[in-house]
């Protein structure tokens, strides 16, 4: 990878993590246009680079995650994350095997923006306006939502907040819990790549230029992160999920034109 394809991805993830449009699928056909997808540090990078992210989320609701006498707030997200990390563990090698294969991102895509785009029309009752209000059932149940975006292009964010929704949460609420969920699960993720990573290819996370990489790339997607976070809260406060429905719609139509071209393989 080069400085350039690096800073490009870090941007990617930035802006993609948090928004319902997977970061995943984007970061699957960025690599995959700029040649590098076939590249083993760059399969670590897309996982690595989450913690800039996720340092993002700490960062902007500092005061909830250091707030040690809410412990109700942890206990919700042990327990939603439960899920993902079982599924995760267990079919490991599967959802390695589906990053590879741009069709399921494709599909994945254009399926969910249609989900996406009618969303508001089938959850209109929100009765949760504050994450204090999400119950402990609630939290496992959008744990459970949380395993669908192991399917490349489903979309962590878009699969927990139409999981949020189902569980009348409000579109504000439903989003930051959303982000608070991405926390554990990203950190987990990135641990478990990195401990692979180690295990299987030591000399990758021993290149002085791959760790300088990795360091360019998780600063820029903290940074990214950090305004696509406060911009999608604002967005929602006064509109619905309906134009990135649109957006997954196109983009979903584009990577299966590309795939039976063959520009994409």
């Amino acid at each position: 990878m080069t400085i350039l394809q690096t800073i490009i991805l870090g941007i990617v993830e930035g802006i993609t993590e948090f928004l319902p449009i997977s970061s995943t699928g984007h970061m699957i056909i960025v690599s995959s246009v700029m040649k590098i997808d076939a590249d083993p540090f760059t399969k670590l990078f897309e996982i690595v680079v989450q913690l800039g992210a996720i340092l993002a989320v700490v960062v902007l609701y500092w005061r909830r995650f250091f707030d040690f006498s809410r412990l109700s707030f942890y206990r919700k997200l042990i327990i939603a994350v439960l899920p993902a990390l079982i599924f995760g563990y267990l079919f490991a090698k599967r959802i390695d095997q589906m990053q590879d294969n741009p069709v399921i991102v494709g599909i994945a895509m254009l399926v969910g923006g249609v989900i996406l785009i009618f969303v508001d029309r089938l959850f209109r009752e929100p009765r949760i306006d504050t994450t204090e209000g999400i119950g402990i059932f609630n939290a496992l149940r959008i744990g459970f939502w949380q395993v669908i975006s192991m399917i490349p292009g489903v979309s962590r964010s878009a699969a927990t907040i139409v999981g949020g929704l189902q569980q009348r949460l409000t579109r504000k609420v439903a989003a930051e819990f959303s982000f608070f969920l991405a926390v554990p699960t990203m950190f987990a993720a990135t641990a478990y790549k990195l401990f692979q990573a180690y295990r299987e290819n030591p000399t990758l996370l021993r290149d002085h230029h791959n760790v300088l990489e990795l360091l360019l790339g998780n600063a820029i997607a903290f940074l990214v992160a950090m305004i696509a976070i406060r911009t999608f809260i604002t967005y929602l406060q006064n509109h619905s999920f309906r134009v990135f429905g649109y957006y997954r719609v196109i983009v979903g139509i584009l990577i299966i034109i590309l795939v039976g071209t063959r520009f994409l393989t």
